[in-house]
């Protein structure tokens, strides 16, 4: 089972389905809360309460997404370069995935994203590790943003996100007001969740479960199984900062809290590595090693941190104590303290990279064959991941390297095929046949991730990107199909007719064959790449082709007039043989198409940025 397509069920975000499954507690819940109430716990109004603290939930946890989503929208497009440009040395590496991080909102989604690029050879893997320890950095900026208390003006943000959402006349402006208005929403949730909990603060049995939050390991445990649950750190960083807004979490029991939601991250990156390369595996022990130990070395200075943490953080007024100065000054100081111990452990991990990789790579040493061998045998994708399509430019770019993938696997059956139709038997032919059978799969699977793709929200750009991306993995797909039923088919009619191609019509067909296997290199090289030095080349392929064309057609009448044994069954073949390359030419030509509208489309978008700065 692809454990990575089933976190992601059918396209629909993590944050909506909690906001779904609070709704379904909610109703199921309140009840009972009803009950509770008339049966001993009349002065705690449980049904409202209940009510009140899944609906703000719902609010917070709606926000946050709705913020993750404008701020991939507004910045997801430069996240591919930075990543691939910013990563040269490991403090560069290191602020990338910080600032990438920030950007989407998930360390795994920056995991993931650094994975393709070593699978692609654009990194090496102990670049990585740079920013995956920056990732932890980027993680904490949520953090941060909500220990402020800004609740006062939470609807405002709203009302004026609201505004630029539906008034604004550029995409980019709703975009912006996208993201206010899920601000707001962050913290009007918040300002509801922490007037639903107050009440809890007489209520005895509640207070005990928070007493026994302060044993650290305890704390650790229920974090990050409750983080691996929504696979978000920050949700779970969030929410422990609201409950300490009302003074149910003390700073120890926070820090603690805090440090099982950066294990608990983990099980997203781990479970996307699944049946993905060797790159993907090591990248996820990685994280897994470096936030595990991070938290063992850091188990034993808790009261230390909460001390130097105590010791920055603002202040309450005079006058305030007990369980309001908790509240007041707490989300604060575990925000910092959550800062604090992801910079700490970036800085004391980044100058053992060497070692650190050294280690990974011993524990995982590479398996023989390779996982680009297993998925040419098996049809399995090695880049499509489901983690990326809430960000699509990075769903899209993933698309491309598979469709790379897939291209360099037609185009070596493409290159093989050629002596088998010509020259081989039966059981040669039928290998032939079988090859197809992991083009199919990879060709279903590019598919399936790109209508995923299509159901996110994504910019007329990366609609118009989605579906040249679409036609090129379905032309890809056609000369599998060509190959596997048409040439094969030919080859089989070369032996059951006894025909014996002569040697000069042989060298004539493998030419030809070298130019069309030559015209899908560079088909593969404008589409992945954008290269437009190949799409220049390709159209001076095709003049050759037709005139390679016409030079055929003048042998194979030559041969025809011949007198040779089955001299008329020879010229069906031959010319049939000649037209299937043309047409696998055709689905090349197809393919630069698209890439020429892209870097079209690229190059416009880039001059009206241009002319609006």
């Amino acid at each position: 089972m692809d454990w990575s397509k089933t976190l992601s069920l059918h396209g629909v975000s993590i944050g909506r389905r909690l906001v779904l499954l609070f709704v379904v507690g909610l109703a199921v819940t309140f009840p009972y809360g009803e009950a509770l109430a008339d049966s001993g716990g009349k002065e705690m109004a449980w049904g409202n309460m209940t009510m009140t603290l899944l609906g703000g939930l719902a609010l917070f946890l709606f926000g946050m997404e709705q913020m993750a989503d404008a701020l991939k929208a507004v910045a997801g497009e430069r996240m591919k370069g930075i990543l691939a440009t910013l990563t040269k040395t490991r403090i560069s590496g290191a602020v990338t995935g910080a600032l990438v991080t920030a950007v989407v909102q998930s360390s795994s989604v920056t995991t993931v994203l650094v994975v393709g690029f070593v699978t692609a050879g654009l990194m090496s893997f102990s670049q990585t590790l740079g920013i995956i320890f920056g990732a932890n950095v980027g993680t904490t900026i949520t953090a941060q943003i909500v220990a402020f208390k800004v609740t006062k003006v939470a609807l405002l943000m709203v009302f004026v996100g609201f505004g630029m959402m539906f008034a604004g006349g550029k995409e980019r402006i709703k975009q912006y007001g996208a993201m206010l208005m899920g601000l707001g929403l962050v913290f009007f949730g918040m300002s509801v969740m922490s007037g639903a909990m107050k009440p809890l603060r007489s209520y005895q049995p509640f207070l005990d479960l928070m007493v026994s939050m302060e044993s650290p390991m305890i704390g650790i445990l229920v974090a990050a199984a409750f983080t691996g649950l929504i696979q978000s750190s920050s949700a779970t960083t969030g929410i422990v900062i609201v409950m300490a807004s009302q003074g149910f979490v003390t700073l120890p029991a926070g820090i603690a809290l805090a440090f099982g939601a950066n294990i608990g991250t983990c099980v997203t990156a781990l479970l996307a590595s699944i049946g993905k390369p060797r790159e993907a595996v090591r990248a996820a022990l990685a994280h897994i090693l470096f936030n595990t130990v991070g938290v063992v070395i850091w188990y034993f200075f808790i009261p230390v941190l909460a001390e130097f943490v105590i010791w920055f953080s603002p202040v309450a007024a005079e006058g305030i104590t007990g369980m309001d100065k908790l509240a007041a000054e707490t989300p604060r100081q575990i925000a910092n303290a959550h800062t604090v111990f992801n910079v700490a452990n970036t800085i004391i991990f980044l100058p053992l990279i060497p070692q650190f990789a050294a280690l990974i790579e011993r524990m995982l040493p590479d398996r023989e064959g390779g996982a680009e061998d297993a998925s040419a045998a098996t049809g399995r994708p090695l880049y499509l991941n489901e983690i990326l399509i809430s960000t699509p430019t990075l769903a899209l770019d993933a698309a491309r390297r598979e469709i790379k993938s897939l291209g360099l696997r037609v185009n070596l059956m493409l290159n093989d095929s050629m002596p088998t139709i010509i020259n081989g038997d039966l059981k040669e032919l039928k290998e032939v046949e079988k090859k197809d059978v992991a083009v199919d799969k990879m060709h279903a699977n590019l598919l399936e991730y790109l209508g995923k793709i299509s159901r996110t929200n994504l910019s007329p750009e990366q609609s118009k990107e989605l579906m040249a991306l679409i036609n090129v993995a379905d032309n890809l797909e056609g000369i599998g199909d060509t190959i596997e039923t048409n040439l094969v088919y030919l080859g089989e009619q070369r032996l059951a007719k006894g025909v014996t191609i002569s040697a000069g019509t042989v060298e004539s067909i493998n030419s030809f064959h070298e130019m069309v296997n030559h015209g899908l290199e560079l088909a593969l090289r404008a589409i992945t790449e954008d290269d437009s030095d190949a799409i220049r080349r390709m159209k001076e392929l095709d003049e050759q082709i037709e005139q390679r064309m016409a030079d055929a057609a003048v042998h194979h009448v030559q041969r025809l007039t011949a007198d040779e044994p089955s001299r008329v069954e020879a010229y069906s073949i031959e010319m049939g043989i000649m037209d299937k390359l043309r047409i696998i030419f055709g689905n090349s030509k197809s393919i630069v198409r698209q890439a020429e509208h892209m870097i079209s489309m690229q190059n416009d978008m880039a001059y009206q940025k241009a002319v609006t700065n």
